[in-house]
């Protein structure tokens, strides 16, 4: 099927700006830095899951689904958008989250994310870590198929080869962007979590035939179960969007994760991010968030800081959202 054919909804507000961070730029003393703004997709506070959600959303209802259900930790920017867009599709929305993040205060489970998915009329499981598996999934479908629902499961943080088709796609929207603004960026900077958005910029740029550098920054897990999670990905996006059969190196070669930043643990807050997130709110008046962003854009300060990027380069920081989570970690700011 051509990539153009694939059912698809609209939910994002498309192109997202991409603008200049001249005081941050200036302040760290480096590369100039532009900001891609997907954190202001526009669907329930925006996010990075509404590009990806367009593919698989429009997937569910082709297959005459009722229901989305979807997994994450308490404070998913996921769940969030899934809930919200079950709601403008007129469907129903479970979302089954194990507590992932050890330590957390009562707000954790009250208020940002959380809050809004039940503003946004989803079901919210909160659960053990425990039940952070196939089995647990599986018999939640299940119950619901029981029930008379037609369930769609979308895998944690919308990460699969059709989803990362969303940031496919937004790769021709920035290069059209920058071409636009007269620039060619040398390298993009993107949070790594489960992998699909880091994916699909992958698959966009080899798609494009650009050399930029693409590096992911790990929010969560080690750097080469990330490398291997997104060159998969990505390799299933190109294959979907009608590149054929791709050459592993061709992927393997443009897949870095940089691992240092993640701290303690997923969720755990890291001096670091702190100050990411304190220097770019003072600076640009621009909120990250403590969990992805934040932590991506500590490990693009400290890159700078350490001369891997100077003056000659023109970096991407790609915002992937999720500033509600901040409400859920008050001690820190």
């Amino acid at each position: 099927m051509a990539l153009s054919d694939m059912p698809r909804v609209s939910l994002a507000q498309l192109p997202t700006p991409l603008e200049p961070l001249a005081r941050l730029s200036a302040h760290l003393g480096g590369p100039t830095i532009y900001v891609k703004r997907d954190d202001q997709t526009g669907l329930a506070m925006g996010g990075n899951k509404a590009r990806k959600l367009e593919f698989l959303v429009g997937a569910a209802l082709a297959q005459g689904c009722d229901t989305l259900v979807t997994t994450g930790g308490p404070q998913s920017n996921h769940a969030r958008q899934t809930a919200a867009a079950a709601a403008r599709m007129g469907m129903a929305c479970e979302l089954l989250l194990p507590r992932l993040v050890d330590g957390r205060q009562a707000e954790y489970e009250s208020s940002g994310n959380v809050l809004l998915d039940r503003l946004l009329g989803a079901k919210v499981h909160i659960l053990p870590r425990e039940s952070f598996h196939s089995e647990t999934f599986d018999s939640a479908l299940a119950q619901l198929r029981d029930a008379g629902r037609k369930p769609y499961f979308i895998p944690i943080g919308g990460s699969t080869g059709l989803g990362a088709l969303g940031y496919l796609l937004a790769v021709e929207e920035l290069l059209q962007q920058s071409r636009d603004a007269g620039f060619a960026p040398t390298a993009i900077v993107v949070g790594t979590g489960s992998g699909g958005t880091h994916a699909g910029i992958v698959a966009g740029m080899i798609r494009a035939g650009h050399a930029a550098r693409i590096q992911g920054i790990s929010v969560s897990g080690k750097q080469a179960e990330r490398e291997a999670l997104v060159a998969r990905l990505a390799s299933e996006a190109l294959e979907l969007a009608g590149q054929g059969t791709v050459n592993a190196h061709q992927v393997t070669d443009r897949v870095s994760v940089l691992d240092q930043y993640v701290g303690a643990a997923y969720g755990q807050p890291t001096e670091g991010m702190i100050e990411a997130v304190q220097l770019v709110a003072r600076l640009e008046g621009i909120l990250l968030d403590p969990v992805y962003t934040g932590k991506a854009m500590a490990g693009l300060i400290d890159l700078v800081r350490r001369g891997e990027f100077t003056n000659r380069d023109t970096v991407i920081f790609w915002h992937t959202g999720g500033s509600a989570a901040l409400f859920a970690y008050p001690e820190l700011f």
